[in-house]
């Protein structure tokens, strides 16, 4: 029987690259002089504070330009709302989305299950999916039909067996 996993994971280190390079950037950009920009990396958070909404989306836009040089997935990120913070700043937090949850990992599994070719199977293993079927060719269709549609956090295809 040949397998795969699917697992969604997140490059921490790219990350933490990318919020290094967005800070050094914001401190030299002339529109952010003044400003009061700032973008924190938290364990599972990215905490963005500004002046105002307006410089808030720009530093926003700064991070998710360098996290998308960087190979990083906006489906890594999920934005919270725009609050407003003390002294008349705003702030936004977005949460590193790591790991298949169980609703998501009973979504993917109900779609390969109808998606897929007969004979393949799909079962959850803590945080990832095990997809086995007879044939090669019926793996690498459901990996296909899996890059198509978009469930909303980012998906990676390893440990492939035959």
């Amino acid at each position: 029987m040949a397998s795969f996993d699917i697992t969604s994971e997140i490059d921490e280190q790219e990350i933490r690259n990318a919020v290094d390079q967005a800070g050094r950037e914001i401190a030299n950009r002339f529109d952010f002089k003044g400003t009061d920009s700032s973008i924190e990396l938290g364990d599972t958070t990215i905490t963005l504070r500004s002046s105002t909404e307006d410089r808030l989306t720009a530093l926003r836009q700064v991070l998710e330009e360098r996290l998308v040089k960087r190979g990083v997935s906006m489906k890594a990120l999920d934005w919270g709302n725009v609050e407003e913070a003390s002294g008349a700043t705003a702030r936004q937090v977005a949460t590193l989305v790591a790991g298949i949850g169980s609703d998501k990992a009973k979504e993917i599994n109900k779609f390969i299950k109808a998606e897929g070719p007969k004979g393949v199977q799909s079962q959850t293993q803590g945080e990832q999916i095990r997809v086995t079927a007879k044939k090669r060719d019926h793996l690498q269709d459901v990996i296909s039909a899996c890059k198509e549609h978009d469930f909303g956090i980012p998906l990676q295809f390893g440990n492939f067996r035959d």
